[in-house]
């Protein structure tokens, strides 16, 4: 079997663009992988089009060489652009040797150790503005089922946050555990905003809402900073949604810098370097939870990887999404109880619908976090996908 062709699509999805990348074999065998990154993706379409031509001609079912010699003769190595490039053909690569032997993704690499796997919701804010508004809607989202929810509530603060902007993120914080009361987990997420001073006084401050995690209170670029953040905190801290490859997350499990790690299928190097991440990170009794707010196509390689990991603790979804997502791929979730259920069909377990992926072109947006503007995360027409 040969890799004949290699073909992008940018899809827009209202606060960013879904990228996803599709091999063809001159077996009639195709493999689908996400390469979504925020606000980049001209650049990472163009990563990508660097490695169609080590690709083609090249065997899919050889995943760990290919992934091996991109990484390798990159010469500038790691960084979300390269990544995330090479996330999204490593995954199709998958998807196709999957397919190829008629079995789920998981079946070949480990077997099923979880059926199904506990969810919370990011994204069930849309709209919100004041702490009465996110108690109404994190009602709604615990009424669908989700066991967690996570929200970043400090407006537009960076490094440092005033005593009225606190002041309103904590009665938010605390609007939604009244409403939702102490059986639903709560994680509250920080987008890298504050210094290390700050984010320990936050830390210490959310910590009698009872939080799952602080996810990334700091920006991710010093492990060290985030470790002296992690020793001083009496909330766990969880990141790495922002680093690649498990070089990087050697330094942050010896620096003992966070209490969960988060990395993206879609940007860390794809699912066998994800499961490398995590079994690294079961050594050091850490648990796994992914990051996973993307599309489709990351979510389906995402539950594969869930399934066969001992360590998986949460599974990040976005509560609804745009109208268009059920027409751009046949994605099938089952989801009860606050689980999503691992599905068992041949590899990821889903397919592009290349001329409905066509109908909604790429569209720029730009960030939204430090704008004041977070929770306009979702157009008006948005809705449940599953």
């Amino acid at each position: 079997m040969k890799i004949i062709d290699l073909k992008t699509f940018v899809v827009d999805c209202f606060r960013t663009n879904f990228v996803f990348v599709k091999l063809y074999t001159d077996e009639g065998i195709t493999g689908v992988g996400e390469a979504t990154l925020e606000y980049k993706e001209h650049a990472v379409t163009g990563a990508i089009e660097d490695l169609k031509r080590y690709l083609i001609g090249k065997s899919p079912l050889d995943i760990e060489a290919h992934y091996h010699n991109m990484y390798r003769d990159a010469y500038w190595r790691g960084g979300p652009v390269l990544m995330s490039a090479i996330s999204a053909v490593e995954m199709a690569m998958w998807d196709i040797n999957g397919k190829s032997l008629n079995v789920p993704v998981y079946r070949l690499i480990g077997g099923k150790y979880h059926d199904k796997v506990k969810v919370y919701a990011n994204g069930w804010f849309a709209g919100a503005k004041e702490p009465e508004q996110f108690a109404v809607k994190a009602k709604e989202a615990v009424t669908r089922g989700f066991k967690g929810l996570k929200w970043d509530p400090f407006g537009k603060s960076y490094m440092t946050i005033s005593n009225e902007e606190l002041e309103t993120a904590l009665a938010c914080i605390g609007a939604v555990r009244e409403a939702v009361g102490s059986s639903v987990d709560l994680f509250i997420e920080g987008h890298g905003r504050f210094n290390v001073p700050t984010a320990i006084e936050i830390a210490k401050e959310i910590a009698c809402f009872k939080p799952v995690w602080f996810e990334e209170p700091i920006p991710p670029d010093n492990i060290a900073a985030m470790a002296e953040v992690r020793r001083k905190s009496p909330v766990a801290l969880a990141g790495g949604e922002r680093r690649f490859t498990r070089y990087e997350f050697k330094d942050v499990l010896e620096k003992r810098a966070l209490d969960y790690v988060q990395p993206d299928i879609s940007h860390s190097g794809g699912l066998m370097e994800s499961r490398k991440i995590a079994a690294m990170a079961e050594t050091y009794y850490i648990p796994f939870a992914p990051h996973n707010p993307s599309g489709p196509v990351a979510n389906a390689a995402t539950l594969q990887l869930a399934a066969c990991t001992p360590n998986f603790f949460y599974l990040e979804i976005m509560a609804t999404d745009v109208p268009w997502r059920k027409e751009i791929t046949d994605e099938h979730l089952l989801f009860a109880d606050g689980y999503m259920h691992i599905p068992d069909l041949p590899g990821l377990g889903i397919e592009l619908n290349e001329e409905a992926a066509l109908n909604y072109p790429y569209q720029p947006h730009d960030l939204r976090h430090y704008t004041g503007s977070l929770t306009d995360i979702r157009p008006p027409e948005s809705m449940p996908y599953f």
